[in-house]
C-alpha cells in the first residue's frame, strides 16, 4: 500500500540511533556525502552526465554511485507506471534511498527526469542544508528529440506512449537550480567539468 502522507503506517516503530556521529563518520572515511540531482528532458544528457562523473570521482578514490531512472525502474520501482501519481511516489522513493547513500558519506548522483517541482523540493526538504545539488541539464525539446536513439518521442507523438514528458505531459524546470548544464550545446567534458568543480568548491571532494 502506498503512503499518502509523511507519517509512518505503522504507529509500533522506533527509531534507532547508531554510535557514530556524522562526524565521526566524516572523519574516519575522509568523506562527506551529497546529492546531485541531475533533472531534464528525456535525451537531455542526465545519465550520460551523471555516469561521466561517477567515473571521474571513482578513478579519484571517491566513492559516488549513480541512482539511474530506467535502471530504478527495473527493481525497486518496478511496480509504478507514469501517472502523476505514480511519478511522484516514484521520485519519493528514489529520494529517501538517496537520503541514505548520502547519510552513509557517497557521493550520490541521481538521472531522473523528475518533471515535478514539488517532488524535488520534498526531496531537498529530506537533506541538511547544502546537501542537495539541484542540477538542470538545458537541452531544447528539438536537441532530445535528435538524441531519441530508442524513438520514444516519435512514439509518444504518436501516441503510443501516454503522458510522455515535454510531449503529452509537463516538464517543471528547476527555478533556482544549484548549477545549469547547457547539455544542448556544451561537451561532456564542459558539463562534468562543471559538476566536479562545484563538488569542489563546496568541500565534498
Amino acid at each position: 500500500m502506498k503512503q499518502t502522507n509523511d507519517a509512518p503506517v505503522s504507529q509500533h516503530i522506533t527509531w534507532h540511533h547508531g554510535k557514530l556521529t556524522d562526524a565521526d563518520r566524516e572523519k574516519h572515511l575522509k568523506q562527506k556525502g551529497v546529492v546531485v540531482w541531475l533533472t531534464g528532458l528525456s535525451g537531455s544528457g542526465k545519465s550520460t552526465v551523471a555516469r561521466e562523473v561517477e567515473l571521474a570521482l571513482v578513478e579519484n578514490g571517491k566513492n559516488a554511485f549513480v541512482l539511474d531512472g530506467d535502471n530504478i525502474r527495473h527493481g525497486l520501482n518496478k511496480d509504478l507506471g507514469f501517472s502523476p501519481e505514480d511519478r511522484k511516489e516514484n521520485i519519493r522513493r528514489i529520494g529517501e534511498v538517496a537520503k541514505l547513500m548520502a547519510q552513509s558519506n557517497v557521493i550520490t548522483l541521481t538521472a531522473f527526469i523528475s518533471p515535478y517541482k514539488a517532488d524535488r523540493d520534498t526531496v531537498r526538504a529530506l537533506l541538511p542544508e547544502g546537501q542537495f545539488i539541484e542540477v538542470l541539464c538545458n537541452a531544447s525539446l528539438e536537441v532530445c528529440e535528435s538524441r531519441d536513439t530508442k524513438g520514444l518521442y516519435k512514439k509518444a507523438r504518436a501516441g503510443q506512449i501516454p503522458e510522455f514528458t515535454g510531449i503529452s505531459a509537463p516538464y517543471e524546470a528547476p527555478e533556482r537550480p544549484e548549477l545549469v548544464l547547457n547539455t544542448g550545446s556544451e561537451t561532456l567534458e564542459e558539463s562534468t567539468r562543471k559538476i566536479l568543480d562545484l563538488l569542489e568548491q563546496r568541500r565534498f571532494i
